[in-house]
């Protein structure tokens, strides 16, 4: 323990009592092992009120702005600014796995029900507690809306600001839960109570803060969804970077809006940044960590993820990934800036936006593209600020390490950015069928959105039912669950009775995407790929060897091409007419007494 409590203090410098509504004269979170950041004195310091201001947030009251509440004194503070205002109010709309109520502040001049041609702005704070800025720049935008002259933003657009989405892991909070982040000294952990991470749960909806927050949007649908996060990886100068599927004209399952995205939002937010010392860019993930000017990717297309799952649902998401090693007060800044820029362009051009969305939901394209993986061809060239680095040999790696000096490269890199592609292609069938007994899966689809018909009587209909052709279990869990993998099916056309209680899912519908990617059982998305459906790889019935033996040589003496294909087999595989079991198992696949439900997939489809 000694050696342990040496080592920490060693490392960096701790608060010696948390921050509390009094904030004490604390130490500068210090981490000496991160690389040094580039000075920077944004003009968009003037949105820090002074410490002695009634409503300074204890972010502007902590000297070195490198603190941000806990979740009771982030609730007393929003509750008190509930009560001195008519434009705020509070609306609880989950409850966490450990008790906490998640909860979402409004800001409108609307009262309790939105005028409807107001743009609403959904932005969203703490789906990963340590990386913070949403709540804390939310919390100063929010306050300047209400008091100091910033009210006529809500003239035109509605603001939702969710301070903190995963409570439980904001609240498992201490100084070691982000190492190559700066700042603030106490993070939330990036998981929840139940050890998930919420933005790998947008398609398979297993927790109740994902649920709630997608009741949330069902319930307000906003215009805009912006998804606040603090990235990893490599040093550069930008402070602000951002995103969104389709970004640049690549392709997307909602084209209308990302070209609305590249030519009105973007522009304006970029400007707007600009304008008060901040360094915007697009969301960079680096190909290679041990050489930076090797390329960039898109960091993948997956609808587990916020922006991959608004561009399949048709809500414009916007994920935004400041950048870690800026520190704790750029990045909060910056984050202000973005989100009243955000509201800005909504009043001057949602309605752009409303026509792009509305677009985007009439798609109903034949074939779905899925399964992306890194296309090893770049799109095209991206100019690049860099931060400069040398390279030096470590004793503790064995090898070259890269080692940023925090001084901007005045030399912008030219790098290639890699996209993705599909490795499958899903034919969009007329609809889909769930039978009764998985009203777990019907639970998900409703908690989606998805539109259904819910039989009150049996009904007997001809679809298209899957054989699974070797599914792989996975050696590892992911996410709670053990995923399975199939890259081929068989479709055995049936007449098929499904009780009452089970539902048709058309996929005529806004949501139709999602239905086919949550639906289809090679779809990397689907619920079968997150282990759901475990049960259908289990074989119900055996035959022993006795009674198997003599049947099979029955059937070898009455159907010549079966006795064909056995010899054939005995050709082809040797180790297969080495091993008796293996032979009787042939023939036993082969007879009415095989389980016919082994490996077949319970969700059916419905097809033309």
């Amino acid at each position: 323990m000694k050696r342990l409590a040496a080592l920490a203090a060693l490392l960096l410098i701790v608060p010696s009592a948390a921050m509390s509504q009094s904030v004490p004269n604390t130490p500068a979170w210090d981490q000496p092992f991160l690389p040094p950041p580039p000075e920077w004195d944004g003009a968009s310091r003037v949105l820090l009120r002074d410490a002695g201001d009634r409503w300074a947030t204890d972010f502007e009251r902590d000297p070195e702005h490198d603190f941000s509440p806990d979740y009771a004194d982030t609730r007393a503070w929003f509750d008190r600014l509930d009560a001195a205002s008519d434009l705020i109010r509070i609306e609880q709309f989950g409850v966490s796995p450990e008790g906490r109520p998640i909860y979402a502040v409004i800001a409108s001049k609307d009262g309790a029900a939105f005028d409807p041609a107001k743009p609403i702005l959904l932005a969203q704070a703490g789906i990963h507690p340590g990386e913070i800025d949403g709540k804390d720049a939310g919390m100063m935008l929010l306050r300047d809306i209400a008091f100091y002259g910033k009210s006529e933003l809500l003239d035109r657009v509605n603001l939702i600001l969710i301070p903190i989405l995963s409570v439980d892991g904001h609240e498992r909070s201490g100084p070691y839960s982000r190492p190559n982040q700066r700042g603030p000294r106490t993070q939330g952990w990036r998981n929840t109570a139940t050890n998930q991470n919420l933005n790998r749960d947008y398609m398979k909806m297993d927790q109740a803060e994902m649920r709630a927050v997608r009741g949330l949007i069902l319930k307000y649908r906003p215009d805009l969804y912006v998804d606040i996060h603090v990235t990893d990886g490599m040093d550069y100068q930008y402070d602000v970077t951002f995103g969104y599927n389709g970004e640049n004209g690549v392709w997307s399952r909602s084209p209308a809006t990302a070209r609305w995205l590249d030519d009105a939002f973007k522009p304006g937010v970029y400007a707007a940044l600009e304008a008060q010392g901040h360094i915007p860019g697009e969301l960079v993930f680096g190909v290679d960590d041990a050489d930076p000017k090797k390329g960039l990717s898109d960091g993948g297309l997956g609808e587990r993820f916020s922006n991959g799952w608004g561009s399949a649902a048709h809500v414009p998401t916007i994920l935004i990934e400041n950048h870690s090693l800026k520190p704790h007060e750029q990045r909060v800044l910056g984050t202000y800036v973005f989100l009243e820029a955000a509201m800005r362009l909504l009043a001057d051009r949602g309605g752009d936006l409303r026509a792009a969305v509305d677009a985007d939901r009439a798609l109903r394209p034949a074939e779905i593209p899925t399964n992306f993986e890194a296309d090893p061809t770049p799109a095209y060239t991206r100019a690049f600020k860099g931060i400069r680095y040398e390279t030096y040999f470590s004793p503790a790696s064995g090898r070259e390490e890269i080692r940023w000096l925090g001084q901007a490269d005045p030399e912008v890199w030219s790098l290639p950015f890699y996209g993705s592609r599909p490795t499958l292609t899903l034919a969009r069938p007329e609809a889909y069928w769930v039978p009764a007994h998985r009203p777990d899966v019907i639970e998900r689809l409703r908690a989606h959105g998805i539109e259904m018909e819910v039989l009150d009587q049996p009904r007997t209909v001809t679809v298209q039912m899957l054989r699974l052709v070797d599914p792989q279990v996975s050696p590892r869990a992911s996410e709670g669950h053990v995923p399975i993998r199939v890259t081929q099916v068989t479709p055995e056309d049936r007449d098929w009775t499904f009780p009452p209680g089970s539902v048709r899912v058309p996929t005529d519908q806004d949501l139709g995407d999602i239905a086919v990617l949550l639906l289809e059982p090679q779809s990397a998305e689907s619920l079968f790929a997150w282990g759901l459906f475990p049960e259908v790889l289990g074989r119900v019935e055996y035959i022993e060897a006795y009674a198997i033996a003599p049947l099979a040589e029955r059937m070898l003496a009455a159907d010549p091409a079966l006795k064909a294909a056995f010899e054939a087999k005995l050709a082809a595989d040797a180790a297969f007419a080495a091993d008796g079991d293996a032979r009787l198992a042939w023939f036993y696949e082969r007879t009415p007494f095989y389980d016919d439900r082994f490996r077949l997939y319970p969700i059916a489809r419905e097809v033309r």
